[in-house]
């Protein structure tokens, strides 16, 4: 799906500055281009954001100022498929499945090693992008180009 050159855009909403910023730098040294979101002013204008940034996976705090990862995301869930790992303080199994049921594709437990998140994004991209097949369906910002049939949606 995605060209040679393209960067895939990783979002990181994360209102703990030194882990977001760690994460950011990691992944960026690791080719990503890495995006993060600072304000958390609600949980709708929070989901907004993140679809307006169009990312290819998001990274997703479950406790967030003035937030609630998990409402963000069934708000992403009702507009977008974006693959999206849960990262958390909260570690029991019960808050896996939890994350898990709400629409997460997986979850990840603070602390982590960053490593193993590296890998967990590689997989989940992956599985998301390389192994859907090839599509004629071409989707930016809630436009959708049907290049077999030559038609243009827009939402």
């Amino acid at each position: 799906m995605f060209g040679k050159n393209y960067v895939q855009r990783i979002m990181i909403v994360e209102d703990d500055e030194l882990i977001r910023k760690e994460l950011s730098r990691f992944l960026t040294y690791e080719g990503y281009e890495a995006v993060c979101i600072e304000k958390f002013e609600n949980d709708f204008q929070t989901a907004e954001s993140i679809l307006q940034e169009t990312p290819d996976l998001v990274l997703l705090d479950v406790s967030l100022p003035g937030c609630d990862g998990l409402f963000i995301c069934d708000e992403l869930r009702r507009r977008s498929d974006v693959p999206i790992i849960f990262v958390t303080g909260n570690n029991t199994s019960l808050d896996e499945l939890n994350c898990m049921m709400r629409g997460g594709d997986d979850f990840i437990a603070k602390p982590f090693d960053l490593n193993v998140l590296t890998a967990k994004v590689q997989a989940l991209l992956r599985r998301t992008y390389e192994f859907a097949g090839a599509t004629n369906l071409l989707e930016h910002k809630g436009a959708i180009l049907d290049k077999e049939n030559g038609i243009l949606t827009y939402q």
